[in-house]
């Protein structure tokens, strides 16, 4: 079995602390993307497990990672350069919907 050691540290995350690890332990194992189980092993020592995603009529949409930056991305952007926001005209729109036709929303 390989193992491979990822450096962290505690930091606060608003009335709690939590840990904060790179994100290429995320990119490698994206397992512990969602619930984690910390059990005490000795002292020093603590076992983190992910936990399995369970399936509920009321669970959350996943959210893509990439979308979640590139709408952060686009938010800096709109509050830095708000004179750059205009309404899109008639041919942008008839560009977009040439660019969609066909295209089915599931």
């Amino acid at each position: 079995m390989h193992t491979t050691q990822y450096e962290g540290k505690v930091v606060q995350v608003g009335n709690s602390r939590g840990m904060r690890l790179p994100a290429g332990f995320f990119k490698a194992h994206p397992e512990f993307n969602g619930k984690v189980r910390a059990t005490f092993v000795a002292d020093g020592q603590v076992l983190i497990s992910a936990q399995p995603a369970t399936k509920s009529k009321a669970a959350k949409p996943e959210t893509d990672p990439i979308m979640d930056s590139f709408f952060s991305f686009l938010e800096a952007q709109m509050a830095a350069h708000p004179k750059h926001i205009v309404p899109a005209d008639a041919a942008q729109l008839s560009r977009i919907g040439a660019l969609v036709a066909g295209v089915k929303v599931v």
